[in-house]
């Protein structure tokens, strides 16, 4: 498709045309040969001359005829709609439609023309001494985007306009022939994407009108992801009864709608709704491996009924202060709200837009943003500077329940606080975090029991029935981007449980990952993450949970993930992964098991 170069060319021929009118038809007592002369010339409107070749030049400003080649049939259907591109604006004498971009009278209201640009005086002259030029509705003019013959003939219909105008004021018989023919030429030339244009506007604004009586609101958007996994237990035993898994392939999905809506420009109002049916391969002595263990990150809620549509995070985030983040979440996980400046393990674990990156729930982040199950709560980011930040965050997630043991503050909770510090260059961010959480007795959690991280073996998930549970956690996060193709981090953390009247317990996670951005192709991703899932290292002798008094958990169990996400343009991603889980439940007496995960995002 044949383009010009709008607007600086295009603006130098359109007043080229008005100044040689208004001269003859206002100044006819001047002949030829005293016609001033222009500090810009007509120039011929073509793809690729440079805006260089004209500048400075002085020629005559007698139009010579311009021909251009008609333009192609399946023009109309490549152009983007001329109203969202150009606007002209009426003579200066008429009041301009109220049409979204006010009438601009004077050239210094386009915030990108400066007065040494090449084409300065003729835009100048078409704005404020013929007014068939108007700015977008941001008050800029772009005058070094590119041009369709659609939208030409637009600028040349408005001067058209002016020109007839003129005429109309004056006597026709002053006018040379010669200009006239050039002028009839040029609409008779232009008459087929004149008339094409005038019944797109027309349509267009018809649309418009029509999208401005239904739309939903201007200050919200729709955020979209949906996902199919196609997933298999490989190897292994359900830890539990000791007896092998099932080894069915199933193909699960789900789906997440979020709006979100800004109401001054610095603030978000988040609604997340979805619902699905993946199941989760294990749970706390219950399911296909009778553990949390390489839980994957993409299982339905175990509180929700699958293939219900629910609503599953509300929250409001202001600035009150320049630096100064605030979260408000009737609804949300507490954790994750701390991430207010984004993840510490970005590749493992992207936005919540997003969802995450790695196969399995662990690789995401360590033990200690994993007991808070979603629930009301406030969390508040605030900078020191350009490369600290500290963050606090309190979540309860039985905070909507009035009734006994449950509320914002006499049910369970989650308290947090964070520290983390950012290298100059962004490449490098390590986080210091702290976690204090309770249970009431008889409650269940997100774990199955009262109390625990919903990932890891049995006994850490694991509570005393009828006691309230109190954790003290602690955790250090690491990131560091080595280059482009390659990022590590690393992860290790240490918690405290108090089963109140009775004992303590020991727990304990780490992990090592690698991330290769761009792998095989610009957009994909890879990763390899080794880690021991959270593991009970110790427990009071008159405490038991499960596996006798004082019994923690005996061996050591390995989790080994590896990923690599494809890219499908900007819209579809699918993600095969692998997840091996050494010595399950943390004992060795259980076969290894291993589980294939294919999934597929689709993002709109």
């Amino acid at each position: 498709m044949s383009k010009f170069r709008w607007n600086y060319r295009s603006i130098v021929f359109l007043l080229s045309m008005l100044d040689i009118l208004a001269i003859l038809v206002i100044h006819p007592a001047k002949s030829q040969a005293e016609l001033p002369k222009s500090d810009v010339s007509t120039i011929e409107v073509e793809k690729n001359k440079a805006p260089e070749a004209v500048v400075n030049q002085t020629v005559d400003t007698s139009v010579a005829p311009v021909t251009l080649k008609k333009a192609p049939n399946d023009l109309r259907d490549r152009v983007t709609p001329v109203s969202q591109l150009l606007q002209v604006a009426p003579p200066t004498n008429q009041k301009a439609p109220n049409n979204g971009a006010g009438q601009v009278t004077s050239v210094s209201q386009l915030s990108d023309i400066k007065p040494t640009d090449w084409a300065f005086q003729a835009l100048q002259s078409l704005v404020e001494r013929y007014g068939v030029i108007a700015g977008y509705t941001d008050g800029t003019f772009k005058g070094d985007r590119s041009l369709t013959r659609y939208e030409f003939a637009a600028g040349l219909n408005a001067a058209l306009d002016r020109l007839n105008e003129l005429i109309a004021t004056s006597t026709t018989d002053l006018v040379k022939r010669e200009d006239l023919d050039t002028i009839k030429k040029l609409q008779e030339q232009f008459s087929p994407e004149l008339a094409q244009l005038r019944g797109r506007v027309d349509s267009l604004e018809a649309r418009s009108a029509k999208l401005e009586s239904t739309q939903f609101t201007t200050t919200t958007k729709l955020i979209g992801r949906s996902q199919i996994v196609l997933g298999e237990v490989i190897a292994g035993n359900n830890v539990v009864t000791k007896r092998p898994a099932p080894h069915n392939a199933t193909l699960q999905g789900s789906t997440s709608l979020r709006l979100n809506t800004s109401f001054n420009g610095k603030d978000s109002l988040g609604i997340t709704i979805g619902g699905g049916n993946i199941e989760s391969l294990g749970q706390t002595r219950a399911g296909l491996l009778g553990t949390y263990e390489g839980r994957t990150a993409d299982n339905s809620s175990i509180t929700f009924a699958r293939n219900t549509i629910i609503l599953s995070g509300v929250r409001y985030r202001f600035l009150p202060f320049p630096q100064t983040q605030v979260n408000i979440y009737p609804l949300s996980d507490g954790a994750s709200e701390i991430g207010l400046s984004g993840p510490i393990n970005p590749y493992f674990e992207s936005s919540s837009a997003t969802g995450a990156n790695g196969i399995s729930r662990f690789s995401r982040r360590s033990l200690v943003y994993n007991y808070g199950d979603s629930g009301p709560g406030i969390a508040i980011l605030q900078g020191l500077g350009k490369q600290v930040q500290f963050g606090i965050a309190y979540s309860a997630p039985n905070g909507g329940n009035p009734t006994t043991n449950n509320g914002l503050f006499t049910g369970r909770y989650l308290a947090l606080a964070q520290l983390i510090y950012y290298s100059g260059n962004r490449n490098f961010r390590v986080a210091a975090t702290y976690v204090n959480t309770y249970s009431p007795p008889n409650t269940l959690g997100f774990s199955g029991t009262n109390f625990g991280p919903a990932v890891g073996s049995n006994l850490v998930n694991s509570t005393v029935p009828g006691v309230a549970t109190l954790g003290n956690l602690y955790g250090l996060q690491a990131f560091y981007q080595v280059n482009s193709k390659l990022a590590i981090n690393a992860w290790v953390s240490y918690g405290v449980h108090r089963y109140l009247g009775r004992g303590d317990a020991e727990a304990m996670d780490w992990a090592v990952g690698l991330a290769f951005p761009d792998l095989f192709s610009e957009g994909a991703l890879g990763g390899i993450l080794v880690g021991m899932e959270p593991k009970l290292i110790s427990l009071s002798n008159n405490v038991n949970l499960g596996k006798g008094l004082g019994q923690a958990d005996r061996d050591t169990s390995l989790h080994v993930e590896a990923f690599y996400q494809y890219k499908i343009g900007d819209h579809i991603e699918v993600t095969p992964g692998l997840i091996w889980i050494t010595a399950p439940d943390s004992d060795a007496s259980n076969p290894d098991s291993l589980f294939a995960w294919v999934r597929t995002v689709f993002r709109f």
